[in-house]
């Protein structure tokens, strides 16, 4: 079944008021997550070195499996409204802990602590995006998603800001209790968003998880939705390859745990002032008069030149910049084109199986190519670069016609 598409002809302040609540919620969010994002990957780096940070990767997709789980129960128990508001409280409390642990010099603490900051965040994005992909028309979407990235980005400029300021003058574990606090605003502000604007109701057939609380069943019966997760997967590979590139140089440049934090703090500080840019300036004109198709060919084109310039010059400000270049598109414009490919479907598809592709498909992608990098690390005695910048450049390559195929079958009514 497949929602009603609606393009609205009237603007008032109360259709963006939920809109503005869900996107405090996202400010407040993403602060918290680049505490925990910069903390777990010094932390682990500095217990276990940046050689085997390909093994807690390939754990993401274990922890992120489990979340997905427990939050499609959670939707079929307590519903949208509820799911959300639970699960941050839960993440909270989860993040307490590993700080609890780490304080008392438990180093595994550490790998559990990278593992969950892989599976919580894209489980509490999702369904910020559930929700907005199910109240607002696709009209008003081509004007309004990229703006709703942007105040994500505003909390995360101030919170890898803060990061690189107060990691030498805290240490690096306190900066963890800032993560786990951001996250109670973020549970209140979504809550208001979706008292304000309405919570969406299943169908009678999608009621209490009727499908599964994965739905699983529903990738079976729709091949769009297996290219969705295609697509996903592969625009994963390139962020991995280079995420596991920038540890390493990173790991080889700076020695010193603070430093290493403080370090990570400035270039998300610096990704997230990019994306910023492209979400306020760039995303809303891209999505109002380029054409979809359009937006989605550009995007990877512009990633299959970085990752080729880090494959021939695989120097850390090469690597960065290629890293900096996917992620801020990533947040801003092709964020804003893949939700339009969401909001013509069904509840359970926009609620269900959008999580277990953006959120597990998400982590699946680069906890596979994280262990496949891992075993080459194993079989050559050291880590290569090149292979991991070649695995980027092939993934953003193939990723060009995958989103195109996509696009046409949007066009041309063909999603299930």
């Amino acid at each position: 079944m497949k929602k009603s598409i609606v393009h609205d002809t009237c603007h008032t302040w109360e259709q963006y008021l939920p809109l503005l609540l869900i996107g405090l919620s996202a400010s407040f969010l993403l602060f918290g997550y680049e505490f925990i994002r910069s903390v777990s990957s010094s932390l682990f780096i500095g217990y276990y070195g940046s050689a085997n940070l390909p093994w807690v990767m390939a754990g993401g997709p274990l922890a992120t499996i489990m979340l997905v789980y427990g939050y499609g129960w959670l939707l079929s128990l307590a519903g949208a409204r509820r799911a959300l508001l639970y699960s941050s409280v839960i993440s909270a409390a989860l993040i307490s802990l590993c700080y609890t642990a780490l304080r008392s010099g438990f180093a595994p603490a550490s790998a559990v602590l990278y593992m969950f900051r892989e599976a919580y965040i894209v489980v509490l994005v999702e369904q910020y995006w559930s929700f907005i992909n199910s109240t607002v028309p696709i009209g008003r979407a081509m004007l309004v998603n990229g703006p709703i990235t942007g105040f994500g980005s505003i909390g995360a400029i101030a919170g890898a800001s803060t990061v690189h300021f107060f990691a030498g003058r805290l240490g690096t574990e306190p900066l963890l209790l800032f993560a786990a606090v951001s996250l109670l605003p973020a549970a209140l502000m979504s809550d208001l968003a979706y008292r304000t604007g309405g919570e969406p109701q299943p169908s009678p057939a999608e009621e209490r998880g009727r499908q599964g609380h994965l739905a699983l069943g529903l990738f079976v019966r729709n091949r769009y939705l297996m290219l969705l997760a295609l697509l996903i997967m592969l625009t994963q590979a390139v962020s991995t390859a280079l995420d596991l590139n920038v540890s390493r140089l990173v790991e080889l440049t700076y020695t010193v745990k603070n430093e290493r934090t403080a370090f990570f703090g400035g270039l998300y500080a610096k990704l997230n002032i990019v994306a910023f840019a492209l979400q306020f300036g760039v995303a809303p004109v891209a999505m109002r008069f380029v054409a979809l198709p359009v937006v989605h060919a550009v995007i990877p084109v512009i990633h299959v030149a970085a990752c080729a310039a880090a494959l021939v010059r695989p120097g850390l400000a090469t690597v960065a910049f290629a890293f900096i270049a996917f992620k801020a598109l990533d947040y801003s414009l092709f964020r804003a084109a893949k939700e339009m490919l969401y909001i013509p479907l069904s509840y359970d598809e926009r609620y269900r199986a959008k999580s277990v592709i953006d959120a597990f498909g998400y982590r699946l992608s680069k906890g596979l190519l994280a262990g496949l990098s891992g075993a080459a690390v194993k079989a050559l005695g050291r880590v290569s670069p090149a292979l991991n910048a070649a695995a980027a450049l092939a993934a953003a390559a193939i990723w060009l016609p995958t989103a195109l195929v996509l696009v046409r079958r949007v066009k041309a009514g063909k999603e299930s």
